[in-house]
């Protein structure tokens, strides 16, 4: 049985969510391998409930189904146990979560560290989320980080904390004129968290390779999209994991012969949330629609998204980056009632068509949309359950994007609720 790969194919905010959960009846593992609770998931339930999910996985609202943190996972305990709470409070079982010892923690001094450097960037800023992430993973990559089984042992955990500090503390202090953290506090904060998630802690590679020696599926869901990428997306405007898909090999655990299935998540347009470029942003009267249309807003930072037209540059870039297999095309219902639809085809740079991404950071700042209009609708698609019984236009619409993106849509969001979707064979 298979392992399969959920990913975004742009900027992160394509409805991962939403396909992890329609997945899940269909799985008996779901795996979030990458990022921290700098990006979340809305996932709308048939009763109506909505959850934004921040850092747990999506399949912790189908009863059954087994979910992991996986080892490339940044957590922060405290977010985690919050989000745990919100969710039990609401009649959600959790009991199923269980966290890779070998994920790292963000702790206090990386949230710290964040917050300051955005603000003493200016107008350079990345434009992270100011939780942690990047510092975290600084750590983890100069091997002196604090992963999550370090909380059963608060000898290590606190030989760990003193040597960070050492340098951290300077760092606050002395660069950004900010307070000295405690050693003693950061360590007695770690472990107060620790002891509540403590009978979470597994090694999860283990028993998701078990998993698929046995027969059962894992779904392996990825947080941001393609071109938040650090090695694939546009640096260093990125996120600092590999959200693409050979990193849900390498976060979780799970060898890439394992991988069956490559599913690629599009958003009908594109939208990015922070700093960085986007060819095809629109700052007009139609980016105010596209955003008030499609509700965007970020599900973790509550700020609202850039949007702008769907962009099959970036697209087939994604299929080439993630050996993606097939599409689910989300929020078509956004675009119902224009009279004409852009779809950018290529760039043009100083002069020169361009039709594959990029090579350059100033090649990728300069692109300008090449644009290929499409005939609009205005039907409301949110009823319709079968591809054939959409309008003319909207089929039309998608039929192109495959082409562009060089790989088959195989579901089609059409509305925010579970059963919104409309399934083809491809």
């Amino acid at each position: 049985m298979p392992a399969i790969v959920l990913i975004g194919a742009q900027w992160g905010d394509e409805g991962k969510g939403k396909a992890t959960d329609i997945l899940g009846s269909q799985v008996q593992w779901v795996v979030r391998y990458q990022g921290g609770n700098n990006a979340g998931h809305t996932v709308v339930l048939p009763d109506g409930q909505d959850f934004a999910l921040h850092l747990i996985p999506s399949g912790i609202l189908t009863p059954g189904v087994r979910n992991v943190i996986g080892n490339g996972v940044v957590v922060d305990p405290g977010v985690l146990l919050e989000e745990l709470s919100s969710l039990e409070a609401r009649g959600v079982d959790t009991t199923s979560l269980m966290i890779s010892a070998d994920a790292h923690l963000i702790m206090p001094y990386h949230v710290a560290i964040d917050k300051v450097t955005e603000r003493f960037l200016g107008k350079a800023k990345i434009g992270t989320t100011g939780r942690g992430i990047g510092p975290a993973y600084q750590d983890k990559v100069s091997r002196v980080g604090v992963r999550v089984a370090d909380v059963l042992d608060e000898k290590i955990l606190h030989q760990k904390v003193e040597a960070a500090l050492e340098l951290k503390n300077q760092i606050l202090v002395k660069v950004y004129n900010r307070r000295a953290l405690d050693v003693d506090e950061v360590v007695d904060t770690v472990l107060a968290h620790g002891r509540r998630f403590v009978d979470r802690i597994a090694d999860t590679r283990l028993l998701l390779n078990q998993a698929l020696e046995s027969g059962e599926s894992v779904l392996l869901e990825g947080s941001q999209g393609t071109l938040l990428d650090v090695d694939h997306g546009t640096y260093p405007f990125v996120t600092s994991s590999n959200p693409t898909a050979g990193g849900a090999a390498v976060g979780s655990g799970i060898g890439p012969n394992k991988i069956t299935r490559v599913i690629g998540i599009l958003k009908a347009y594109t939208t990015r949330v922070g700093s960085g470029p986007f060819p095809t942003e629109l700052l007009d009267a139609m980016g105010e629609h596209l955003r008030k249309a499609g509700g965007e807003v970020g599900v973790t930072t509550g700020r609202p998204r850039r949007c702008g037209w769907f962009d099959a540059v970036i697209g087939r870039y994604a299929t080439r980056v993630n050996g993606i297999t097939d599409f689910f095309l989300t929020k078509l219902d956004v675009l119902s009632g224009l009279e004409r639809v852009p779809i950018c085809v290529g760039y043009e740079i100083d002069g020169r068509r361009v039709d594959e991404m990029p090579m350059t950071q100033t090649d990728v700042h300069h692109a300008v949309p090449v644009y290929e209009e499409m005939p609009g609708w205005f039907e409301d698609l949110s009823p319709y359950r079968d591809f054939d019984e959409l309008p003319t236009a909207a089929r039309d619409y998608v039929h192109r994007i495959e082409e562009l993106v060089k790989a088959p849509v195989s579901a089609i969001g059409v509305g925010p609720g579970r059963d919104q979707t409309i399934t083809r064979d491809v």
